[in-house]
């Protein structure tokens, strides 16, 4: 039995997923499951990563195993079909039809494993108005409403990276998807096809916004709500390095604490009053903006203040809490998030570095019985667009 399909490696272990090779929140997804334990197998596409940066360095494809297969070849369509079989999952990125014009769709696919979950991740989904248009992270949070929550008022909304989209609404939705499509394969004996769209995941995850907006709790507008940075005890101040403070004291109890550590005082009653709310953002300001980010972070460390300090990514490895948990790790000379979440009886690891395009084809012919992987590639067919 080799490395990547050891015992014990996961709550997934046992689980055997194929990952037709994407970008974005398709690897992600995969990744997740091959940290809880899965045996992810990735069929790469010939001629290089999609990513383009050094597969050695794709923290995305840890934990993996990876094949080469030409899909535009009826012997790269036989090869994805014979690992299909013998899989609990398979996960594709296409724009929707390409899958099928490849010859590796859902109903090829299931003709030769009933029991498979077939997980399909897009931006749009795959039916209405848009589903074959192009599109990236920050045009699908655009239409869901969630971007223009972000950003100050009378300000451009601000994108926050691709992690609410892509990863949030897209990857998260398409494992938990899949996942309990497993369950109910495992149940009955019948797969189904699982329509990960990240517009709607990222539509679901403002679900208590909407709650708020109904009960009039919320304003259509971003900048002036309690979470938008619109409350001056909910947001970031910029310190006298440079640096920034985050403040999230929302309860009165907190905000008590607040005002007492920062050393201000007739402030109480601003809480309730939005009135106040210009005085109280001004006078927190001039207090943070008057020591450096780690002076504060001193002053603030172990109260129930809800203070913290905004760290790079670099820095963030370092920051005492999050050393203490192995929140991140280091593996091969990268640091990396760690596996989560955790899980009492059965730890996730990160057991192997990125699969390196075609490396473990060896491995994954004979532990998942499947020859034809080594065989020499032939029969081109006509190429389909993707």
């Amino acid at each position: 039995m080799t490395e990547a399909t050891a015992p014990n490696d996961g709550p997934l272990t046992g689980v055997r997923v194929v990952e037709l090779a994407g970008i974005g929140p398709g690897p992600f997804a995969a990744m997740l499951l091959a940290d809880l334990g899965a045996d992810v197998v990735r069929a790469d596409r010939p001629g290089g990563p999609g990513l383009g940066i050094d597969p050695a360095r794709d923290i995305t494809n840890r934990n993996k195993r990876s094949v080469v297969v030409d899909l535009k070849t009826s012997d790269g369509v036989k090869r994805v079909l014979d690992l299909a079989e013998r899989a609990d999952i398979l996960i594709e990125g296409y724009r929707p039809g390409v899958a099928e014009r490849l010859g590796v769709g859902p109903e090829d696919c299931r003709a030769r494993n009933p029991r498979l979950v077939y997980g399909r991740m897009t931006g749009w989904g795959q039916e209405g108005p848009l589903a074959d248009r192009a599109g990236h992270d920050i045009g699908y949070i655009a239409v869901t409403g969630a971007l223009g929550m972000t950003g100050e008022p009378g300000r451009p909304p601000v994108a926050p990276a691709n992690l609410l989209g892509d990863y949030a609404g897209g990857s998260l939705y398409l494992v938990v998807g899949v996942l309990a499509a497993l369950h109910h394969a495992r149940a009955t004996g019948a797969g189904q096809v699982v329509d990960a769209a990240i517009v709607d995941g990222t539509a679901h995850l403002t679900s208590m916004i909407h709650g708020m907006l109904a009960a009039g709790a919320w304003q259509d507008r971003r900048g002036v709500n309690l979470l938008d940075g619109g409350c001056p005890y909910y947001g970031t101040y910029e310190t006298a390095d440079g640096g920034h403070m985050a403040v999230g004291a929302l309860e009165p109890r907190f905000y008590a604490e607040f005002l007492r550590l920062l050393d201000l005082t007739g402030l109480e009653g601003a809480h309730a009053d939005v009135t106040r709310w210009p005085e109280l953002r001004a006078r927190v300001a001039e207090r943070f903006a008057s020591r450096t980010r780690d002076a504060w972070t001193a002053v603030f460390e172990g109260t129930d203040a809800c203070v913290a300090p905004v760290l790079t990514l670099r820095e963030a490895p370092h920051h005492p809490h999050l050393a203490a948990r192995s929140t991140f790790t280091d593996h091969a000379g990268i640091t990396q998030p760690a596996p989560a979440p955790r899980f009492s009886a059965t730890p996730a690891t990160v057991r192997t570095g990125p699969a390196r395009p075609g490396a473990d084809t060896e491995d994954v012919a004979r532990d998942w019985g499947v020859p034809g992987l080594l065989s020499p590639p032939s029969n081109p067919q006509r190429k389909a667009s993707s």
